[in-house]
C-alpha cells in the first residue's frame, strides 16, 4: 500500500471514530434529559397531589366548622344581651361565662380554619338573628327564663355535634378541637340546667317551647 493510500485510510478511520463519539454523546444526553424530565414531572405531580389532598376537608367537617362558627357567634352575642337585660345575677353571670368561653373557642376555631384556607362567617344567620330579635323584646324574669331555656336547648345540640365530630370527624385538627371543647360545653349545659331551675321558681313557669320556637 502506498503512503498516500495509508494517509487516506487513517483520515477515514479518524472521521468514522469522531462521528461515532458524537452520536454516542447525543444519545447519552437525550437519555439523561428524558430521565430528568420524567423524574421532575413525577415529583412535581406528587407534591401537588399531596398538598391538595391535605388541604381538602370532607363535607361533614365543613358543615361542622360552619355550624360551630355561627353557633359560637350567637352564644357570644346572646351572652352580651343577657349581661345587659338579665334581671337575675345568675343569668348575668351565665351570660358573662358564655362571652368568655365562646370567644376563646371562636378564636381557636378561626385559627384552624385559616390554616386550611376556610373563611368563617362573621355575622349571624337568619335563624339566630330572628331568635335575638325575639329575645330583645323580652325583659325581666320573662327574659331570664326564655334565655336560659334557649341555652339548655342550644347546648344539648352543641354537645351532640361536638361528640360526633370528636369521634368520627375526618380532619385531625378539628377532631382535637372538638375533643378539647366538649368538656366546656358539657359544663355549660349543666350550668344552664341549674340556672334554668333557679329562675323558673319565680313568676309564671315558661312553656316547654320557650318564647315561640
Amino acid at each position: 500500500m502506498s503512503p498516500h493510500q495509508t494517509s487516506r485510510l487513517s483520515i477515514l478511520s479518524v472521521s468514522i471514530g469522531a462521528a461515532f463519539l458524537v452520536a454516542a454523546s447525543a444519545v447519552a444526553a437525550q437519555g439523561t434529559t428524558g430521565t430528568s424530565t420524567s423524574s421532575g414531572n413525577s415529583t412535581s405531580s406528587g407534591s401537588s397531589m399531596s398538598a391538595g389532598g391535605g388541604a381538602a376537608l370532607s363535607s361533614a367537617d365543613k358543615t361542622f366548622v360552619q355550624k360551630a362558627a355561627v353557633g359560637g357567634l350567637a352564644e357570644v352575642e346572646m351572652g352580651k344581651m343577657a349581661q345587659q337585660k338579665g334581671s337575675s345575677d345568675q343569668v348575668k353571670q351565665f351570660g358573662s361565662r358564655m362571652v368568655d368561653d365562646h370567644s376563646k373557642a371562636n378564636d381557636e376555631l378561626k385559627q384552624i380554619a385559616s390554616s386550611k384556607g376556610i373563611t368563617l362567617p362573621t355575622d349571624l344567620d337568619a335563624k339566630h338573628k330572628s331568635k335575638m330579635d325575639k329575645m330583645q323584646k323580652l325583659s325581666g324574669a320573662q327574659f331570664d327564663r326564655a334565655y336560659m331555656d334557649d341555652m339548655v336547648s342550644d347546648h344539648k345540640e352543641d354537645v351532640a355535634d361536638f361528640k360526633k365530630q370528636a369521634s368520627s370527624g375526618k380532619d385531625s385538627d378539628l377532631k382535637a378541637f372538638a375533643s378539647k371543647t366538649l368538656p366546656t360545653l358539657e359544663e355549660h349545659l349543666k350550668l344552664a340546667q341549674d340556672t334554668t331551675k333557679a329562675v323558673g321558681t319565680t313568676g309564671t313557669k315558661p312553656a316547654k317551647k320557650g318564647y315561640g320556637k
